[in-house]
């Protein structure tokens, strides 16, 4: 009897068993729930910072999606130059052999600028120019589960170039043209040296922020930009770039200049004037400039061999003009231009000149 109810109840308990695990399914490796790890890694030297970013994990390490992310670990190490960057393992929640250098929780990021999945950070934490630091990113979960480290990123803290010096600019026909002097020397009062480019910002307006106009910092100290919009005022400014060792380091803009690229051109003049007297005034008419900026038309008049002198103007809608103050008997010289709306106007040639005598 005994035994007949021990194997029973074992029977049960494997029964029981076998139910459960069939319910669930098999179980999932802890490894596997993992946050992902975060991508992206970047960074730059602008000045006395590194300026990093990333982008966060969506995911776990099972391709689940990651609902509950809560934190971002930044770690730091030190690497001596020379040697290969480190190995980073995370053991009891550290990165082994770096240094902790910022937890960001994302509910209250702090100092860390978080739009969306992308963040970044501006590391000036016991810094020393000319050394080598290695950085990664942890992600943790709300258990506190941590992802991997990313991806490992080498960074040459290079001391930036001082601001260039004397920035100038000359407006022209749709164009500026920029000249500066080099900096001074580097932000830690070494003299400048490297390969030394620079970066030209632009921005419309006052408030508008200043962004790189090329692609690439070029190597002269003066630049032209064009394609640029008549009577609209832009802001420039020229920031410094070197590069040395594999690194790269930013400096300080310089002090903004603002310019007016200004319209030179002048319209085409009018044509096919006509002149009509009368005993009390004289007539004229013309055909308009062919140009659509003509703000006014300038009436010009001359009493004999005289010199032509302007005595009054129209404006652009209309292409006649009545001259009331003439004097019966005198013989008269006529001629007409277009002046646009620049804000220095610019005046065409002359028209057709015209000879009348007022009966």
């Amino acid at each position: 009897m005994r035994r007949r109810a021990f194997t029973l109840a074992a029977l049960a308990l494997l029964g029981m068993g076998l139910a459960a695990c069939g319910k669930k399914g098999p179980p999932v490796a802890p490894e596997r729930r993992l946050p992902a790890a975060a991508s992206g890694l970047r960074a730059s030297v602008d000045g006395d910072a590194v300026v990093l970013s990333w982008i966060n994990p969506k995911s776990r390490v099972d391709g689940t999606r990651l609902r509950d992310l809560t934190t971002i670990r930044l770690h730091r190490r030190d690497e001596a130059e020379g040697m290969p960057p480190k190995s980073a393992m995370v053991s009891w929640g550290q990165v082994v052999g770096y240094d902790e250098i910022a937890s960001i929780g994302l509910e209250a990021p702090g100092q860390a600028v978080v739009r969306g999945e992308n963040v970044q950070w501006v590391d000036r934490k016991g810094l020393s120019f000319g050394r080598r630091y290695v950085y990664v990113v942890t992600a943790l979960d709300s258990t506190g589960r941590s992802s991997t480290p990313s991806e490992r990123l080498v960074v040459t803290y290079l001391a930036a170039p001082g601001a260039p010096r004397n920035p100038a600019a000359a407006p022209g026909e749709g164009q500026v043209r920029l000249r500066w002097d080099p900096p001074a020397s580097l932000i830690d009062g070494n003299a400048l040296r490297g390969d030394v480019r620079y970066e030209i910002l632009r921005a419309t307006g006052a408030d508008a922020p200043l962004s790189p106009v090329t692609p690439q910092p070029v190597a002269a100290t003066s630049f032209t930009d064009t394609g640029l919009e008549n009577e609209t005022t832009y802001r420039y400014a020229i920031r410094a770039v070197r590069s040395e060792g594999g690194g790269v380091a930013r400096g300080e803009a310089s002090t903004p200049v603002a310019v007016t690229p200004v319209d030179m051109t002048p319209p085409g003049p009018p044509a096919n004037l006509v002149v009509i007297p009368s005993a009390t005034a004289v007539r004229l008419s013309w055909r308009p400039s062919p140009d659509a900026d003509v703000a006014v038309y300038a009436v010009y008049r001359a009493t004999g061999t005289g010199g032509l002198l302007r005595i009054g103007t129209t404006a652009a809608v209309t292409t006649v003009f009545i001259d009331r103050d003439v004097t019966q008997g005198t013989r008269y010289r006529y001629a007409v231009t277009a002046l646009d709306r620049a804000r220095t106007p610019n005046e065409s040639a002359r028209s057709n000149e015209v000879t009348v005598q007022v009966p």
